[in-house]
């Protein structure tokens, strides 16, 4: 499993902005905070998906911070 640190923040029309900081092509929002987890969850795994078709390495998570929310991404 690959866990990769998030940032969620709230928008200026109340919804919730999740970006990934080893990831920058994974950006979405949602809601609320379960509903943002499971829109980044997706688009975690288009941005890989989108990796795979460029034949591009994919980024390794980096630590997160103290505190900081994450998505796990499940491997087969």
């Amino acid at each position: 499993m690959l866990t990769y640190p998030i940032t969620l923040k709230r928008d200026t029309n109340g919804t919730l902005l999740v970006t990934f900081p080893d990831v920058p092509e994974a950006i979405t929002v949602g809601e609320t905070e379960e509903d943002a987890r499971e829109q980044a969850l997706e688009a975690l795994e288009a941005a890989l998906a989108f990796y795979f078709a460029q034949k591009t390495p994919i980024p390794w998570p980096s630590r997160p911070k103290r505190g900081q929310a994450t998505i796990t991404l499940s491997t087969p």
